[in-house]
Formats: structure tokens, sequence, C-alpha cells
């Protein structure tokens, strides 16, 4: 936890691991996705950061343990207002209180914005950024040709120049978990029918038992602020990958604190999780009895050794308007797995279905 200091002030002091300045020409260096170290962004000079495995320094986060975490309350920041001091020339800004990481409007130092209080958590791990911007616009472009209906003024419109890179907020959540269920499974069978025709029929058999299954990295997004639908899109996230938080991974780059608390996220996780293992019970009972279909009438789940995770996800989001609608995309900050809803153009899809009912005639009257 972060030392308490100033906090009647809600001042939040920039930290000089992300204010690098560039041996060579006194420039702010940036986080460098391609190389994983620092990079001056003016006269190109290098310089490296441990690397996974190769020092304690950058070791993964740690699993914290959830009914510790529980005793101090929901660990949910709020939605004030803060000031920041750029040590660098200090100036102060006025921030969201969410905001980690940002750039200084005034002489343009990188800023990490520690939040200083009781009731709040730092994040316990960073997933590195492995794409960089020039990657994700490239990515981006290929996506949006392949997009056929997509209008070719909006292509145009679409700047793949305009990503920024954001550190998102997540949890993951590991557990043991233990489920009674009830269910059924059928098997196909035919009898005749009334008609004298064979009609096909599933021949059902109730069962019931238990279902032991660990749950590793139960992903939730510890903000409702970004698509829900866009972010679902562009996972999975090698959540496995990463590394603990130090402030230079987010050199240069956005970075947001949660608004949705620890104990709102485990609820969310639970739906998740009970989606998961009603699947997983299910083909379970398919398997074991060679059957054909299988059903879950009922699911009741304790859980056990809860662990938790506080991570910064990498992700690279971009927007552009087409006749005066906002259309989002984001790209995977560590894959390049792009997602977002890309305009159609209305003439392009009658045009396509003109086309298909012609090749549907042509085919009916060549079968003919």
């Amino acid at each position: 936890m972060i030392d308490d200091f100033e906090t009647k002030r809600n001042v939040v002091s920039t930290m000089k691991e992300t204010d690098k300045k560039c041996p060579s020409c006194g420039g702010v260096m940036d986080f460098d996705p391609t190389s994983a170290g620092l990079k001056c962004p003016f006269c190109g000079h290098s310089q490296e950061l441990p690397q996974v495995g190769s020092s304690s320094e950058a070791a993964a986060a740690e699993e914290q343990d959830f009914e510790s975490a529980e005793q101090t309350g929901n660990h949910d920041w709020g939605k004030a207002t803060k000031t920041v001091v750029c040590q660098s020339c200090a100036a102060e800004s006025i921030y969201d209180t969410l905001s980690v990481a940002s750039t200084c409007p005034y002489c343009g130092s990188n800023q990490v914005m520690e939040v200083h209080g009781e009731d709040t958590l730092a994040p316990g791990g960073v997933c590195p950024f492995k794409i960089d911007k020039k990657s994700a616009g490239s990515r981006f472009t290929k996506w949006l040709d392949g997009k056929l209906f997509c209008p070719s003024k909006a292509k145009q419109q679409a700047k793949p120049e305009a990503f920024q890179g954001v550190y998102l907020p997540y949890w993951t959540f590991d557990a043991d978990t233990s489920s009674r269920y009830t269910g059924r499974y059928g098997y196909r069978r035919e009898r005749t029918g009334k008609d004298g025709k064979k009609e096909s029929y599933i021949e059902w058999h109730d069962t019931s038992g238990w279902h032991e299954e660990f749950i590793n990295d139960e992903l939730v997004m510890g903000t409702d602020r970004y698509n829900a639908g866009i972010l679902m899109q562009i996972e999975p996230f090698d959540t496995e990958n990463n590394v603990a938080y130090k402030p230079e991974y987010l050199a240069g780059f956005t970075a947001e604190r949660y608004s949705i608390g620890l104990k709102d996220a485990w609820e969310k996780a639970k739906d998740f999780i009970r989606k998961k293992l009603t699947g997983n019970v299910r083909e379970k009972i398919r398997k074991n009895n060679h059957a054909d279909k299988a059903e879950v009438n009922s699911l009741s789940t304790t859980y056990a050794n809860i662990t938790y995770k506080y991570l910064m996800l990498p992700v690279w989001i971009s927007a552009f308007k087409y006749n005066g609608k906002t259309y989002q995309f984001m790209v995977n900050g560590q894959s390049g797995k792009v997602g977002g809803k890309s305009p159609i153009s209305a003439l392009r899809v009658t045009i396509a279905v003109i086309i298909a009912l012609i090749a549907i005639g042509v085919i009916a009257y060549l079968a003919q």
C-alpha cells in the first residue's frame, strides 16, 4: 500500500520512474512495446527494464487472499476529482480521480499518479504492451478493409494513427469450486408414428452428482466506462504473462484505476463462473453417459481458497465519426486482436442480396 501523505489536499505527485530523462538528449522516455524497455521518442535512445524471471522486480503479480481483503471494505475510489502536481515544472492539473497515468500538458513529462488513502489498492501487476501504435493501426486497417459492407468513405475517415494506448483495470479470480448438480441425459431414438411414418425422439434419463473444478484467472473488467462488448471481442488477454507493477511500464500511456470494487467484481465473476461450470457439467454428463444430449437442471456451488489479482491490461483505443455517429475500435495490446463495429452501407447490403437471389435463381433453373 502506498504511504499516506498530504491526504487532506488529495494531492498526488508524479513518480520519477515515469519521468526518466534520456541521457542523450534530455527528453522524457516512454515505454516501448517493441523492446519492452524505455525509449526516447526524440532521438531513439533505449534503456532496458528487468524482464520476467530475470529478477524479483520483474516477477509476476502475487495472488491475494480474497477473505482478508473483504475485511477492509469494497476498495472503491468513487468519482471525485483530484489535483496532480508535476515535479518537473510544478504545474497543477485537475484529473478524474480514476486516472492513473497521463502527460503534463505544460512540460510533457509523464505522470503516474498514486492515490493516497487507507481504502485503496495499487495495481498488483501489469501486462505490458507488446503491440506498438504503428502495428495496432496496420492491424486495424486490415481488419476494416475486410468489412465488405463498410462504405469506402468510412474507411477513408478511419485514421489508423489515431490510436491511444490505455491500460485498463481488471480483476482476476482463482477459486476451488465444488458443485452439486441435477440434470438429465438423452439418446436419440426412432419410432413409428400413428401415421406409419418414422419419427425421432429423445429418451431422457435423470441424473445427479458432484463436480469439482479449479477456476484460474476468471477475468472481470474493473471499469464500466468502456464498451464491454468490444472489450470482449478482443479477449483473451494473457494474464499469466504479467509482471509486478512498476511505474515505468505506464510511462507514455494513459491508465485508469478501477471504478468497480473488489466485492462487486467478485459477484460478476461468480456469474461468469456459473455459466462456465454449467457448460462443463453438461458436457461431463453427456460424455460420462455416452449420450446424444444433456441438460443441467440445477447447480449449487461453493467456493474455497479464493484469491485475486488487480492487473492493468493493455488496449489500443480509437474512434471516428461517420454520418453523425461515433464508431469505437479497440486492439488488444498483447495479441493485436481487433474489435469494434464498422459502419454498414445499405446500398452494398442491397446489392449483395440481389446478387444472392440471382445466384439462387440460376442454380434452381439449372437444377430443373
